[in-house]
């Protein structure tokens, strides 16, 4: 897969460019392998899922160079795993007991608005209440992050902390313990992406199985 040219002016962005492009990218795509299309058209087997943020400066085919096809998306403010969110829950579903996964990677990214958002004492409206998660992990990790003076630096942690998190949080669902229990081979991971470097960083804390977990979130076997 080619690099993608990046630019910060996005004047040249339209409605009417967007639907130009895809023309474009349908004409390349056909000559480079005319079958192209159709084989994706036959369906999807994707080994992994990806529970990353909706920043479009964070897509997940080009920062792994897979293709489509290759990795199940679902993006949010912030990768969160949220125990309430029924959207996270289905594709979870769906990829754990459908398409059959061996992977979940929840994966961050330094600078993360959302969560420098969550670091501040001002209100942005409706998500405030989404932001709250972000603002729990805080008080968790309040004596690691305080000790922090550098406000950048304090951020990125804060950044991987909220990463770490949300892999435990991924870890207590009930769709990944039954699929555990099943004797599934699934995998957790936690990543972090750096946007001026471009590098992945492993959180090591990837996970098989709910051995590691607190008593209290594990269910016992059907």
């Amino acid at each position: 897969m080619c690099a993608t040219k990046l630019t910060h002016d996005t004047s040249h962005i339209t409605y009417d460019s967007l639907l130009e492009g895809n023309k474009q990218f349908v004409a390349d795509t056909l000559q480079e392998d005319p079958l192209y299309f159709e084989k994706l058209a036959n369906g999807q087997t994707p080994p992994v899922l990806w529970i990353g943020c909706a920043d479009s400066r964070v897509p997940a085919n080009q920062i792994t160079n897979t293709n489509p096809g290759e990795i199940f998306v679902h993006r949010n403010i912030a990768n969160m795993v949220i125990h309430t969110d029924m959207n996270m829950l289905s594709v979870l579903d769906y990829a754990v007991n459908v398409l059959k996964v061996k992977h979940v990677i929840v994966t961050g990214h330094y600078g993360c608005g959302g969560v420098l958002a969550a670091m501040t004492h001002k209100q942005f409206g409706l998500i405030d209440n989404w932001l709250r998660h972000i603002k729990d992990v805080y008080r968790v990790h309040s004596k690691e992050l305080n000790a922090i003076e550098d406000e950048g630096k304090r951020g990125d942690r804060l950044v991987e902390l909220n990463v770490i998190e949300n892999v435990s949080n991924l870890c207590k669902t009930s769709i990944v313990q039954n699929a555990w229990q099943n004797g599934q081979d699934l995998h957790v991971h936690g990543w972090v992406y750096s946007l001026a470097t471009g590098v992945i960083s492993d959180m090591n804390v990837s996970a098989n199985n709910n051995s590691k977990m607190d008593e209290v979130f594990r269910f016992e076997e059907q």
